[in-house]
């Protein structure tokens, strides 16, 4: 067992945009009198940069090996981005903390800072995001989406040199490497977020002194909100293979609940945006995910995951759904 003057060793990948939210867990914990240091771990989901991450096999493509080597004891606590993290986890592990949100909106950046609205007929668009897409599609049929792939350098570089005309990003992202670059933050009426857009969490072996310490960093309100969003997410499944958007936040005295699924093409979609009671938000959210999928989501969702199936040659959905629901 680790001494209690011993530095805690913060698992991440090696991005740029990971180094940055590993480098604010160990700022907070530091605040706390928790001394740490960063191991970078090379994850698959870092080596397929030439397609989709939908089509790539597997779950938690960027969690899979971290989870692994906290098992190993290499490391103690892990970094992630909430909406890598599927459900599937090793029993030994759990989500220490899930800390205060940050922006869960998505946001376009335009070569010469057109908004989307005004873009010209036939615009090029950078997404690898199914979700992204399909609201794009709904909301601009004459826009042209093209894959992007690669790290936040990569694709700003590639927006600059004219590959595109913009590019969707989480705006939470270049929030947290304190990049101010003009764009248009897209509301959530027309683009719902993904679920847990825009939160870090900590995770850390059961029952241990990282899990104690990490536990100093959670933030119930998000935890919450969060929850409601996986619960529904899990209710539909299909995962990342399923454009869902799911968005709950706190105003006043209630939950404000956004989801809808959407046709993989844009020109479908089921939509429920209500406002929930948080005393009993569990059952409120299983009952709006459960309408969701009366109305037409489910089979929105199963189209979505044939679809992928017959394109990859899979007939096993659970190897094709990123498994996002609730812990």
């Amino acid at each position: 067992m680790k001494s209690q003057n011993a530095r805690l060793r913060i698992g991440t990948r090696g991005s740029k945009l990971a180094l940055a939210q590993a480098n604010l867990v160990k700022d907070l914990l530091a605040k706390n009198g928790i001394e740490t240091e960063i191991k970078i771990i090379k994850t698959c989901g870092d080596t397929f940069t030439d397609r989709p991450l939908h089509e790539v096999q597997g779950f938690g493509v960027f969690v899979r090996e971290i989870d692994d080597a906290m098992l190993a004891g290499e490391i103690d606590i892990a970094v992630h981005s909430m909406k890598d993290v599927p459900t599937e986890r090793p029993p030994e592990l759990t989500i220490a903390a899930v800390m205060k949100r940050d922006s869960p909106y998505d946001f376009l950046l335009t070569r010469d800072r057109t908004d989307l609205k005004d873009l010209p007929e036939g615009a090029i668009i950078g997404t690898t995001s199914l979700r992204r897409r399909a609201q794009l599609l709904r909301f601009r049929k004459d826009i042209v989406i093209k894959d992007l792939r690669g790290n936040i350098d990569t694709r700003l570089r590639k927006l600059r040199e004219g590959q595109y005309d913009g590019i969707f990003m989480a705006e939470a992202g270049l929030e947290r490497m304190k990049w101010d670059i003009p764009g248009e933050r897209l509301n959530a009426d027309d683009f719902v977020p993904s679920a847990n857009q825009g939160t870090i969490v900590i995770a850390a072996k059961k029952d241990s002194e990282a899990e104690k310490a990490a536990r100093e960093l959670d933030d119930d309100k998000t935890r919450i909100e969060t929850r409601i969003e996986r619960i529904i997410i899990g209710i539909l499944g299909g995962g990342c293979l399923v454009p869902i958007g799911a968005f709950a936040t706190s105003e006043g005295n209630e939950i404000h609940v956004r989801t809808e699924v959407l046709s993989v093409d844009g020109k479908r979609h089921v939509k429920i945006d209500e406002f929930i009671n948080p005393a009993d938000y569990v059952r409120e959210a299983e009952h709006i995910g459960n309408e969701l999928k009366q109305k037409g989501g489910g089979k929105l969702v199963d189209e979505a995951v044939k679809m992928f199936a017959e394109k990859r040659g899979y007939d096993d959905r659970k190897s094709l759904s990123c498994g996002l629901r609730s812990w």
